[in-house]
């Protein structure tokens, strides 16, 4: 079983930075180079959530709810993934807040309007 470890943590974190600093497009160039590097490894599944959250909130601040939308139904996907494949750890939880993450998704309406992305927008990495 593989899971969320420091190596993984720290191929992230650089781009966790740059979400928390609302770069949000330069999280998503960034963090697409190391999720390429895991091919084979199911913790690219994580890379993939965090791309995908940062995706939406970019639709979001181009005010493109349909965009948004799709993306946000996508990246529930991953965090069904990452579930289905055991990935989450304690170590993982004290990076990631995934929790929390999956949490504020979570309760992100199908139906949604743009400022049902606000607690999305204001969610910030812990920096460990």
């Amino acid at each position: 079983m593989t899971q969320f470890e420091n190596e993984h943590y720290q191929a992230i974190k650089h781009g966790l930075e740059l979400f928390n600093s609302e770069k949000f497009w330069e999280c998503h160039e960034y963090l697409e180079d190391e999720w390429m590097e895991l091919r084979g490894d199911p913790v690219r599944n994580v890379f993939w959530a965090v791309i995908q959250a940062a995706t939406v909130l970019v639709h979001v601040r181009n005010e493109n709810l349909a965009g948004a939308q799709g993306m946000l139904k996508k990246t529930l996907e991953k965090l069904e993934r990452v579930e289905k494949d055991f990935i989450e750890s304690d170590y993982m939880e004290e990076c990631l807040k995934w929790n929390e993450l999956k949490a504020i998704l979570r309760e992100i309406p199908k139906d949604s309007k743009l400022l049902d992305f606000e607690r999305l927008m204001k969610f910030k990495f812990p920096k460990v």
